[in-house]
């Protein structure tokens, strides 16, 4: 396939998005709204000639975000307009730079010649930076014909993803080609990309910029404060973050088999999607005493779960707990950041499917800092022993924060290849 066939492709495909876009906004209503944007239409008025940062959801607006603060700081002259797909991630983008006048936010049109051009010429950016592995082929081919130089930041590429783009490389060889920087992850990663097309000046070898994570020197005090003020001090208290649909039984589950030995211990239960929120919510109101953090209700000694249904508090909630299963791993979805709770030294738990995350996860488990669990009854033999042994707890946690250190300064290298491109 070549970009001609692919684009025709992609037209005909259009009712079908309308579907999916319908379908979509039935759970969640935000995807029915400023569709005009998708096609480059009724665009909010932008200054030009800055940098464009594409992050398609929440996951790749929170790793984008170091990254944008240090670019704000070091191009202060700059407009830097940041695109997503998801109402999720535009939420959050909007979250997080509320206060910053020089961020600029729309939805990424969809990827036909026409939408692309159109959106490229209204902001007419400097640099173009796609977060992780975005990428699009007419975005790109329109950065290339108006020579915008476009990078791909903290890139990512399983091998099953390598397979996918070669089954396709009368597509994907010519659009790697005229990228200026890859910034990957790690030495498989660049190897791969070479073999797709890219050009081998281009491949940059930088670390994951998710390792250069900062933590608020408040946050810690804030959780611990709350904690007291729940009465919740000396409860364990464990965490499942980022869970997806089919795993919240299953964590369910495996917290009534905890409760049979530490009958005062609270769960954090935090869906990743939040048109979730509700369905989870009377799963969990279903089995036992539950309060949803947007109600502003506090934990009582009675309350079983708290369901984390706010945006924005990840890493706050990450901190009023003693441990941590990360979600998206009991299913074969590919996990999500095992470093945000490394970072606060608790000790991490997961789910056997992290393809996402291989490198990261290895180091992880090589550091004794991470256990896989397969289900119900491994997750609660698990985290039960982790409260019975807090020095096990302790050691792993620290395991974590040293693997955090040890690898920092991606960031700072990804900034430097992206200076030489400005």
């Amino acid at each position: 396939m070549n970009r001609t066939l692919y684009t025709l492709l992609f037209h005909l495909g259009l009712p079908l998005v309308a579907l999916r876009l319908f379908l979509r906004s039935r759970k969640a209503p935000a995807y029915g709204q400023r569709i005009a944007e998708r096609f480059a239409c009724k665009l909010p008025a932008m200054a030009r000639g800055g940098i464009w940062v594409h992050a398609v959801s929440v996951g790749e607006s929170i790793a984008a975000a170091p990254m944008i603060r240090a670019l704000l700081q070091a191009y202060p002259q700059l407009p830097i307009t940041i695109t997503c797909m998801t109402p999720t991630g535009s939420e959050r983008v909007r979250a997080m730079f509320a206060d910053e006048p020089r961020i600029q936010h729309c939805y990424l049109p969809y990827d036909l010649p026409w939408a692309a051009g159109r959106f490229l010429d209204h902001v007419q950016p400097r640099l173009a930076v796609i977060m992780e592995t975005e990428l699009w082929p007419n975005h790109i081919h329109q950065c290339a014909k108006r020579g915008i130089p476009v990078a791909l930041a903290n890139a990512r590429l399983s091998e099953r993803s390598a397979r996918g783009y070669a089954r396709f490389a009368g597509l994907t060889r010519p659009m790697l080609a005229e990228m200026s920087l890859i910034a990957v992850q790690t030495e498989t990663e660049a190897q791969r990309f070479r073999q797709l097309g890219a050009r081998p000046e281009c491949v940059q070898v930088t670390g994951s910029i998710k390792f250069d994570l900062s933590i608020d020197e408040q946050l810690l005090p804030r959780a611990r404060a709350l904690r007291e003020r729940w009465q919740a001090g000396q409860r364990p208290v464990w965490i499942a973050a980022s869970t997806h649909e089919g795993e919240d039984p299953i964590i369910l589950a495996a917290h009534r088999q905890l409760r049979e030995h530490h009958a005062d211990a609270l769960l954090i239960l935090v869906p990743r999607h939040p048109e979730r929120f509700s369905s989870v919510f009377e799963l969990c109101r279903g089995q036992l005493p539950t309060v949803r953090r947007s109600s502003g209700e506090a934990v009582a000694a009675e309350t079983a779960v708290l369901l984390g249904d706010t945006m924005g508090e990840l890493l706050f909630l990450y901190a009023l707990a003693d441990i941590a299963f990360v979600g998206g791993s009991l299913v074969a979805n590919g996990g999500h950041n095992l470093l945000e709770p490394a970072a606060l030294a608790l000790p991490v738990l997961s789910g056997p499917h992290l393809f996402n995350f291989l490198e990261i996860a290895a180091m992880l488990r090589e550091a004794g800092a991470l256990q896989e669990v397969d289900d119900a009854q491994g997750l609660a033999a698990e985290v039960r022993r982790l409260i019975e042994l807090p020095r096990d707890a302790q050691r792993m946690g620290a395991a974590g924060l040293a693997v955090m250190k040890a690898n920092q300064g991606a960031l700072q290298r990804l900034l430097e290849g992206l200076g030489r491109l400005l």
